[in-house]
């Protein structure tokens, strides 16, 4: 069966727990139809500037930052340039969505997520945010009521989101890492110290 050109556009990052499920997502639309365009965005200086290239897909940075709130002469510096970063990148964001043209933007936390999510929804792309967490992030709860869907991996997440939204989708993972062995959950166990008989809380 033949698709149709799909283009995604992904957005987040600034920690691996938000990038690699991005990189598992692209991988899973890629699978599921190769003919997928995919777009990457990210906060430029972030560890997605360098891992999402190695992964094989296009990135464009945004000089998006959070506030800095540790007193310090730099950090102060670094704050009255925000709403300044904000702005630019907002209207990058908006311009990323013009010539891109996605039909599904995805965010999945950090600062990045938050100028291009908001340019999606505002130009009605259909966005979904996955969120990797049982707490969720700020930026994630920013957008939640702007969002089409919100893809989760525990219970209890309408403490942040509006519950008509929620997806049980779990954690996106790599279609490198294989699913664990007897073995390798009782060297973990063993690792941890921990007793297979108990519930961990």
């Amino acid at each position: 069966m033949k698709y149709r050109k799909l283009r995604v556009i992904i957005s987040g990052g600034g920690t691996g727990g938000h990038i690699f499920p991005a990189i598992s997502i692209a991988g899973k639309f890629k699978e599921l139809n190769p003919e997928t365009e995919i777009l990457f965005v990210g906060a430029k200086g972030r560890m997605e500037m360098e891992k999402v290239p190695k992964a094989g897909y296009r990135i464009v940075g945004l000089p998006i930052s959070g506030l800095q709130r540790k007193l310090s002469l730099r950090n102060m510096v670094h704050n009255l340039a925000l709403p300044f970063k904000t702005l630019y990148s907002r209207a990058k964001a908006r311009k990323l969505i013009r010539e891109f043209k996605p039909d599904i933007a995805v965010g999945v936390g950090g600062y990045a997520s938050a100028p291009l999510l908001m340019a999606a929804t505002r130009a009605h792309i259909p966005s979904i945010i996955q969120e990797q967490n049982g707490f969720a992030g700020l930026t994630n709860k920013m957008l939640g009521g702007k969002v089409d869907r919100i893809c989760v991996a525990y219970e209890g997440m309408e403490r942040f989101f509006p519950a008509e939204k929620l997806v049980m989708s779990g954690n996106p993972i790599r279609s490198t890492i294989g699913p664990a062995t007897p073995e390798m959950k009782a060297r973990a166990l063993e690792h941890y110290g921990l007793d297979a008989r108990r519930k961990q809380l």
